[in-house]
């Protein structure tokens, strides 16, 4: 009985395993001086961390992270015109790995980037000018499968998602006319959440001829955005 008793007390005392981060920043230093924050900490470890969005993509995978940490705008740009890079990356690597939690880091206080982020499945977004304590607890929480959004953009986000921006009417709309079949159906498939990896995988078309047709859609919608023209989509089904 003593023996049991002891050995389920050393079980329970047992610390737990270190959250395991990815680190996506396209700035060295940055990704040097998160890296070695993070590592201070006794209960987190950097499995791995990348410069490009390519890179991340292809190493995230096997690092098998619980957190990644992205950088908003990446220096490559967006993939597609519409969209910032690190918010492609975790609308993708949310779509491999649900069970993934991004935690979004970006030097602007930008409402737009802020949104799209959260549509695409982020579980943070905090500013690089937060102190290192800060982002050591955004990381932690995220951690365990809580939001973290900083609290000088909560306010603005939340009535962003109640007030959804406005998109052309689906019945009638002249836009819609302009769209050839197939274009549609690629508007189809931008409003179920697919990235452009995935629709050309799933239309077997070459990667780089879904984004010229996304950038088409844009244009003859009127949209700026990614996220306006998949509300669209959403609206017709």
């Amino acid at each position: 009985m003593q023996h049991t008793l002891a050995a389920t007390q050393h079980t329970l005392a047992a610390p737990a395993a270190p959250v395991r981060v990815f680190i996506l920043d396209d700035h060295e230093v940055v990704r040097r001086g998160v890296r070695d924050l993070l590592e201070a900490e006794p209960d987190i470890t950097v499995t791995g961390e990348a410069a490009t969005a390519r890179e991340a993509l292809a190493r995230v995978p096997a690092a098998r992270p619980q957190v990644a940490v992205l950088d908003v705008r990446l220096g490559e740009g967006a993939s597609d015109g519409s969209d910032h890079g690190g918010v492609e990356v975790c609308r993708e690597l949310r779509a491999r790995m649900p069970e993934l939690a991004c935690l979004m880091l970006t030097s602007f206080d930008d409402d737009e980037a802020l949104f799209d982020a959260i549509m695409a499945g982020a579980a943070g977004y905090v500013l690089k000018q937060i102190g290192g304590s800060d982002l050591v607890a955004a990381v932690r929480t995220v951690a365990t499968g809580r939001s973290m959004l900083d609290p000088r953009t909560a306010a603005r986000v939340m009535a962003r998602l109640r007030e959804p921006q406005p998109v052309p009417e689906p019945s009638g709309a002249p836009e819609l006319e302009r769209l050839s079949p197939r274009e549609l159906e690629i508007l189809d498939l931008i409003g179920e959440g697919l990235t452009n990896r995935q629709i050309a995988q799933r239309l077997f078309l070459a990667e780089k001829t879904i984004k010229n047709r996304v950038s088409s859609i844009l244009s003859k919608l009127g949209v700026g955005r990614r996220i306006q023209a998949a509300m669209l989509a959403e609206r017709l089904r």
